[in-house]
C-alpha cells in the first residue's frame, strides 16, 4: 500500500491546487477589477504550468506502476489517476499553458465583443482559441478522432459518432413537438418588471429549497451563471432581467443542481480523484432535472405562484394553472440558456455540429457567423437580428470548452432516464412538491447519483440508478407528454 498512499497523498495537493485555480475562474467572473485582466491571464497559465507539471511527474509513473488496487474505491482512484497522467503526457507544457493564457484572455475580449456587438474584434482570438485546441486534439488523439478526444474531457467513454447518432434520433420527434405546439395559442406571458432584489431573495430561497448549503456556498452575479468548485466551497452565480424574473429563478435551481452534485458526494473523497462530478453530461442530469422535471413540474409551480406572489403582489397571472403554462411557455428565442424544454436541444445540436466542423477543418473561423446564422433559420425558421443573440451569446468557445456543448443534450438525455426512476420509486413525489418540498426527489438523487462521485464511470452511473442503459426513449416521452397536456395536442 505503500506506493498508493504515497500517490494519493501527492494528488491531494494536486487537487487542492486545482480548486484554487478554479478561484481563479470565480472571481474572473464576479469580482476581478477589469483591468486586471492581463494579470490574470499570466496567474492562469502559471497555474496551468504547476498542474501540468504535477500531472506528469515521473514519480505519478512510478507509483501507478506499483499501486494495488485493494478495493473498489482505490481501483477508481488509480484509473482516474491513470487516465489524467496518460493525457497530460501527451500535451506539451507549453501548449497547455498558452491554452490557459490564450483562453483567459479571449473570455475578456468575448464579454467586451458581446456588449458591443462587434463579431470582428472577436474572431481573430477565437481563431487563435480553436487552433490551439486543434493542436491539443492531435496531440491527444495520435491519429485518431480530433473531437472525440477533446470530447473525452467532459464525458469519458463517449465519442462523436455515438452521440451524433443519439442526437439523430432526438432530433425528429423534437421538431415534430415544435411543429405541433407552435400552432397551438401562447398562454399568458409575464408583464411589467420585477424588482431585481426581490428576484435575488426569491432566488435565495429556491436555492435552499432545493437543499443548496449557503454555510459551504455563496450565490452572486454574473453576466453567464456557472457553479464552481467541490466538496466543501461550492460556489454559484445567477443573473437578474426586470421582465423576466424566470431567468434568475431558474438559472439559480439550475446551478443548484450543479452545486448539489458537488456538495452531496461522499465526505470520504474530498480532494480526491473521486471528489468532483464524474462528467459533464452527469452534471448535467442534475441540474436540468433540478430545473424542469422538478422545477418546472406543475406540483412545484404551484408552490412557486405562491412564493411570487407574495414577493411582487398581483403580478397579471390569475391562478397556478394559467401560472403553470406560463412557465413552460413555447416560444420563438434564440438564446440558449432561455429556452423552453421543447427546442433547449435543437440549440445544442447546431453548436455540436459547428464545434465538430471546426475541430475537424471543416469550417473555418471566419465563416463561423455565417454558418451558424444559416443553420440557426434552417432549424427555427427565422433569422438571427444580432451578434448577442447568435455567435457571440455562449462563452463557451472562448474558453477553449469544444467538446462540452453536447453534454448539455446528454445531460437531458440523462434526466429523462432518472426522471423515469425517480418516479416510478417516489410515486408520491406531487404531494411534497406541491409545498415547496423537494427532500424526496433531492434525497433520491443524492444516494443514487451524487453521492457517488467519480466512483463509477458516466454510463454506469446512470445506468445502476435509472436500471437500464441510457436511451433517448424516456426524454421524448416525458416532452411529449407533458407539452401535449399543455396545449391539447
Amino acid at each position: 500500500m505503500a506506493a498508493y498512499d504515497d500517490l494519493m497523498a501527492f494528488q491531494r495537493d494536486t487537487e487542492a491546487l486545482s480548486q484554487v485555480a478554479g478561484r481563479l475562474g470565480w472571481d474572473q467572473e464576479t469580482m476581478m477589477p477589469e483591468g486586471a485582466a492581463p494579470q490574470r491571464a499570466e496567474e492562469h497559465a502559471a497555474m496551468a504550468n504547476v498542474m501540468h507539471s504535477r500531472r506528469i511527474d515521473p514519480r505519478v509513473g512510478d507509483w501507478l506502476a506499483k499501486a494495488e488496487a485493494v478495493d473498489d474505491i482505490a481501483a477508481a482512484n488509480l484509473r482516474h489517476i491513470q487516465r489524467s497522467y496518460d493525457r497530460t503526457l501527451k500535451v506539451p507544457a507549453m501548449l497547455a499553458a498558452e491554452i490557459a493564457k490564450t483562453t483567459s484572455l479571449a473570455h475578456r475580449v468575448w464579454a467586451t465583443s458581446r456588449s458591443d456587438e462587434d463579431v470582428a474584434s472577436y474572431l481573430p482570438i477565437l481563431e487563435k482559441v480553436v487552433d490551439l485546441r486543434k493542436q491539443e486534439a492531435d496531440a491527444l488523439a495520435a491519429g485518431g478522432d480530433r473531437y472525440d478526444a477533446l470530447l473525452n474531457d467532459y464525458e469519458p467513454g463517449a465519442t462523436g459518432a455515438e452521440i451524433a447518432a443519439m442526437f439523430a434520433a432526438l432530433r425528429p420527434g423534437l421538431v415534430d413537438l415544435r411543429a405541433a405546439i407552435l400552432d397551438k395559442p401562447k398562454p399568458q406571458a409575464l408583464t411589467g418588471t420585477f424588482d431585481e432584489a426581490a428576484q435575488l431573495a426569491l432566488s435565495t430561497k429556491l436555492a435552499l429549497a432545493f437543499g443548496y448549503d449557503l454555510n459551504k456556498g455563496r450565490i452572486d452575479k454574473a453576466v453567464h451563471p456557472f457553479s464552481s468548485g467541490s466538496g466543501i466551497d461550492v460556489r454559484i452565480t445567477t443573473r437578474t432581467n426586470p421582465t423576466d424574473p424566470f431567468n434568475c429563478f431558474y438559472s439559480t435551481i439550475h446551478e443548484v443542481g450543479h452545486a448539489a452534485y458537488e456538495q452531496n458526494i461522499n465526505a470520504d473523497y474530498l480532494l480526491s480523484p473521486l471528489g468532483g462530478g464524474v462528467s459533464m453530461g452527469v452534471h448535467e442530469s442534475q441540474s436540468r432535472i433540478y430545473e424542469n422535471q422538478i422545477g418546472r413540474s406543475r406540483a412545484f409551480t404551484g408552490w412557486l405562484y405562491g412564493q411570487m406572489r407574495d414577493a411582487f403582489g398581483d403580478f397579471g397571472i390569475a391562478n397556478e394553472e394559467a401560472f403553470y403554462a406560463c412557465v413552460n411557455a413555447v416560444s420563438d428565442g434564440f438564446i440558449r440558456t432561455e429556452a423552453d424544454e421543447v427546442q433547449y436541444n435543437l440549440h445544442v445540436l447546431m453548436r455540436f455540429d459547428l464545434e465538430r466542423a471546426l475541430i475537424a477543418g471543416d469550417l473555418v473561423v471566419t465563416d463561423l457567423e455565417a454558418a451558424w446564422n444559416d443553420r440557426f433559420r434552417a432549424d427555427f425558421g427565422y433569422a438571427v437580428d444580432k451578434p448577442s443573440n447568435g455567435i457571440l451569446q455562449d462563452v463557451h468557445w472562448s474558453e477553449g470548452l469544444m467538446g462540452y456543448f453536447p453534454t448539455y443534450s446528454l445531460g437531458n438525455v440523462y434526466a429523462g432516464c432518472l426522471n423515469e426512476a425517480m418516479r416510478h420509486d417516489v410515486p408520491n413525489l406531487d404531494a411534497d412538491l406541491s409545498r415547496g418540498d423537494t427532500m424526496a426527489a433531492t434525497t433520491w438523487l443524492r444516494d443514487n447519483v451524487q453521492t457517488h462521485g467519480g466512483l463509477f464511470e458516466p454510463r454506469d452511473v446512470i445506468t445502476r440508478a435509472a436500471g437500464t442503459a441510457p436511451t433517448e426513449a424516456p426524454l421524448l416521452a416525458y416532452l411529449t407528454e407533458k407539452f401535449s397536456d399543455i396545449y391539447q395536442l
